[in-house]
């Protein structure tokens, strides 16, 4: 394995920050569901009442488990700051007050929220790690497949949204399909971006 570059692991570090910002003062208080793993999770425990905890380790066990097998140990690495950095600052922010409310606006949630997740994904992406499971399949399947990164996340969100029809209501299923579709797309855009 190569060394490790300080510069990917400040952008994984920042990348995980800003996302646990954006899932916590966006999405948690705003009804704006997820695609990946979350959402999935989130999909088991309401058709099945298996818990989140225990389907989500499953899932982003598996995830980061074929994330290896086609990116390497490197990947890992960075994949393991980003998990650990976003839990960190997921439990830091989670222990303050919120510091805006936008429950009454879903449309505003949805934009904003897909900034806050596109942005600190992609960062932790270009870094060449995944900060959760759902980013490292994408990874993996994007170099395996050959595809633009945005459009695997595009494919598995569409998918859980679709089942997750089965519990939330049509309404809120579109605030979350703009804001996976925007956040894909960021992503995309910011790990693609050239470093001057």
């Amino acid at each position: 394995m190569k060394k490790l570059s300080f510069i990917n692991i400040i952008l994984s570090v920042l990348g995980a920050f800003i996302m646990a910002f954006g899932l916590y003062e966006i999405h948690s208080f705003s009804g704006v569901t997820e695609g990946g793993v979350l959402g999935a999770s989130l999909l088991l425990k309401n058709t099945f009442s298996l818990s989140p905890a225990v389907t989500s380790f499953i899932m982003n066990a598996v995830c980061y488990f074929i994330g290896f097998k086609i990116l390497g140990k490197k990947f890992l690495v960075y994949s393991g700051i980003g998990a650990l950095s976003f839990s960190l600052a997921y439990s830091l922010v989670e222990n303050t007050e919120p510091l805006f409310d936008l429950s009454p606006y879903p449309l505003a949630a949805a934009i904003i929220g897909a900034l806050f997740i596109g942005v600190g994904a992609g960062l932790s992406v270009r870094a060449g790690g995944a900060p959760s499971g759902d980013d490292a399949l994408a990874m993996a399947l994007s170099r395996k497949l050959k595809l633009k990164i945005e459009t695997v996340y595009l494919v598995s969100d569409l998918t859980v949204l679709a089942l997750s029809l089965t519990y939330i209501p049509i309404k809120k299923i579109l605030f979350s399909l703009l804001s996976v579709i925007l956040s894909g797309k960021i992503i995309g855009i910011v790990e693609r971006f050239k470093r001057k």
